[in-house]
């Protein structure tokens, strides 16, 4: 006797940030008609990595040519802009600055240009006097002008595709439980005891994805390791004109601390980059065991800590002290005191970190028995979510 199963949707996504919402919205216009439900644990839309960053519409210069993430962020960009266009989104094409201080920069500087190139991103070289045509508070030894770069107000974007999606978005609904049949889809308990099913699930999760991929009965062979990006508010705005960011190191995913001028007029100075104590842990008082428990029992998170031990010994002191990190922006913006800096909120990475200890430095996308993981997306995933929503859309799709 066949078994008749009353499905609530054909495709669940687990997560309610812009790679969720985006991947609904491509559903949809990809196959109008298809159900889709969205499950989000917070009360409304965008409440973690979308949320909480500096709201930079990445250009694609940094990243390795052919990677997801430079072939996404170049396209995501130019869409981005283009979306927020046409539903009347704050945004603004501003470019960016990259600036060398320091000789040693100068080479990757250099190489930057090469990326930039290859990647299809139009750069200009400039001179340390050149510098002030752009930025006339920052000094540097020399500099890249990368005019594609924006800014978004990116949960303005997340609202509007939900929107747009037409999917059903429960928000206030945490997942507890999956149960996976490939034979028959799958069916998720939320907190509130109430169960949805599906034909197909996407993981959207973000800081809880590698949890759910066990959930569902998948070794994603990786965890999340979260990294808190702690932020100040400039107190005189007029010090920057735009975005002004320091060369980065290619060993890490981080940027460094750079300066955004935001679509409020505000500018954002930051983040450092040091290990939170919990998957949303905005501060150094929020300490959930479990999470940290599970994060200091993976093997990487140990070899990371060996191999970058100087580099976190950095981004730690610029944590604890003012001076600190007041000083890693004086490089910059030599004009800047302690004062100048006012603490604002800030955000987490959700870093997806292998056993060897290897960051993973490129979108990472997997798929199950009708499920599709999204287990490596920060930033610039905000940036290309349009993209990148189209491709997880494509294999939601493919595994109906």
């Amino acid at each position: 006797m066949r078994v008749r199963i009353t499905y609530d949707c054909d495709v669940l996504v687990i997560g309610g940030g812009i790679v969720g919402l985006s991947t609904a919205y491509a559903i949809t216009r990809a196959a109008p008609g298809t159900r889709v439900t969205v499950l989000e644990k917070e009360p409304g839309p965008a409440r973690h990595q979308t949320g909480r960053n500096s709201g930079v519409i990445h250009s694609g210069i940094y990243y390795r040519p052919g990677s997801l993430k430079a072939r996404y962020a170049v396209r995501g960009a130019a869409e981005m802009v283009k979306f927020c266009t046409e539903y009347g989104i704050p945004h603004a094409v501003t470019g960016k600055l990259i600036v060398a201080t320091d000789r040693a920069e100068l080479p990757r500087l250099h190489a930057l240009v090469q990326r930039g190139r290859e990647n299809g991103i139009p750069v200009r070289e400039l001179g340390g006097p050149q510098i002030a045509e752009y930025e006339p508070e920052v000094r540097g030894l020399a500099a890249i002008h990368v005019g594609t770069t924006g800014i978004c107000d990116f949960v303005a974007v997340a609202r509007q595709l939900a929107h747009g999606s037409g999917a059903e978005i429960r928000y206030g609904t945490r997942v507890v439980r999956v149960d996976r049949r490939p034979e028959r889809g799958v069916a998720v308990l939320t907190a509130a005891g109430d169960v949805v099913r599906g034909r197909v699930l996407v993981n959207c999760a973000g800081l809880q994805c590698d949890e759910i991929a066990r959930l569902t009965g998948d070794d994603p062979d990786m965890r999340i390791v979260p990294f808190r990006g702690e932020y100040y508010e400039l107190a005189r705005p007029e010090l920057v004109r735009g975005l002004i960011y320091p060369v980065p190191d290619p060993a890490f995913p981080f940027l460094g601390v750079h300066l955004t001028r935001g679509i409020d007029g505000g500018v954002h100075v930051g983040p450092n980059a040091v290990p939170a104590l919990a998957r949303e842990g905005y501060g150094w008082g929020t300490v959930r065991p479990r999470e940290l428990g599970s994060t200091l029992a993976w093997p990487g998170s140990w070899r990371i800590a060996r191999r970058h031990w100087r580099y976190g010994a950095g981004e730690l002191r610029r944590s604890l002290s003012k001076t600190a990190f007041t000083d890693a922006v004086g490089r910059l913006l030599p004009g800047v005191c302690e004062d100048d800096l006012v603490p604002t909120a800030a955000g987490v990475r959700a870093q997806a970190v292998l056993r060897d200890g290897t960051l993973v430095d490129d979108f990472l996308i997997r798929e199950g028995a009708r499920t599709v993981h999204v287990l490596n997306a920060p930033s610039p995933a905000a940036t290309a979510s349009l993209p990148i929503g189209r491709e997880v859309a494509r294999r939601a799709l493919s595994a109906l």
